[in-house]
């Protein structure tokens, strides 16, 4: 049923687009016969928005992984660099919610440990939507942020990092089979917000795959029982991810999609100070209005990423999509 609603929901979108263009050249012919400027400009104007939307349409028809039409886990954690780096982590956490209402998704956090004076240490949220996480893959990596630190009363430039990690949300129909001997669980007290019953009892759980070393935890409920079972189901989602990175590796080994993270592999550049700029390092793909990046202003880095990875692209080219 959910395959049919989307290829109903697309198909829907072609006519509807067809019809929209039809109508507005119809428009354009109208006005060039009667000398109405203004009708001819309103009228390319809409198909200029036509074009964009054409465009965006074009992106998700790359999204054809099997899990890109699920819900999406986000990880962030922040680097080293104390309450920078934990201030900067509390950023791409808020730019990533942003995003997510922009696009009439729903946001849950499902774990958050604070800083010690400002910012987070880590958090994980869970984006639903459709195609939540198709869109949100390629943003696996490490971010880089360089301003000038508020909380250094020198007033100095800092750089700082911050990793997100992407995974999907799996649904019952993937079957994730997981050894219980082969994890740890440990209970422990939630932290932030919550009211004294959060913070007085031990329903946090956090859960070790041991022969990966995969960990996750949850804290996002009061009770121990529930916040169980969303870590079950935050490891299969993170087992299955790993999953497909291995079958993606194997398949096409040197476009391999998100390599494991590490400190040196900056996927994109933040620049606050001393000029403006925004650049994703393997698209090429530049903004000069980081505060608009910062308010969830994605999309073009998200779709460049998503055509450079489907089809090789060479850095800071999009090649067209058929």
């Amino acid at each position: 049923m959910r395959e049919r609603t989307d290829l109903e929901t697309r198909m829907n979108a072609v006519q509807r687009l067809t019809a929209e263009l039809s109508d507005n050249v119809e428009l354009i012919e109208l006005g060039e016969m009667e000398g109405d400027k203004t009708v001819i400009a309103d009228a390319e104007q809409a198909i200029r928005e036509l074009k964009a939307e054409i465009d965006r349409m074009q992106i998700e028809s790359l999204l054809a992984g099997e899990a890109d039409s699920n819900d999406s886990y986000i990880e962030i954690n922040s680097g080293a660099g104390g309450t920078e780096s934990q201030d900067w982590a509390n950023m791409l956490l808020r730019m990533y919610t942003r995003w997510a209402e922009q696009h009439r998704n729903k946001v849950e956090i499902l774990e958050m440990h604070d800083g010690e004076e400002a910012g987070i240490k880590s958090a994980t949220i869970m984006v639903k939507g459709h195609n939540a996480y198709g869109w949100l893959k390629t943003e696996s990596g490490v971010h880089r942020l360089v301003r000038i630190s508020p909380y250094d009363s020198q007033a100095r430039r800092h750089t700082s990092f911050a990793s997100v990690w992407v995974y999907p949300v799996v649904d019952d129909s993937i079957d994730i089979q997981i050894n219980e001997s082969d994890c740890r669980i440990d209970t422990y007290r939630a932290s932030g917000s919550g009211g004294q019953h959060i913070n007085t009892t031990d329903s946090a759980v956090r859960i070790t795959h041991l022969p990966t070393n995969i960990v996750v935890q949850c804290q996002s409920e009061r009770s121990q029982h529930k916040n169980r079972a969303t870590a079950w189901n935050m490891l299969r989602a993170r087992l299955y991810e790993r999953e497909l990175e291995i079958r993606e590796q194997k398949a096409n080994a040197a476009a391999a999609g998100k390599t494991e993270i590490g400190w040196g592999h900056q996927i994109r550049s933040y620049v606050l100070q001393p000029y403006q700029l925004v650049k994703d390092l393997r698209t090429g793909v530049e903004s000069t209005s980081p505060q608009d990046v910062l308010n969830g202003d994605l999309d073009a880095f998200m779709e460049a990423a998503l055509a450079h990875r489907v089809h090789g692209g060479k850095d800071g080219e999009i090649t067209d999509v058929d």
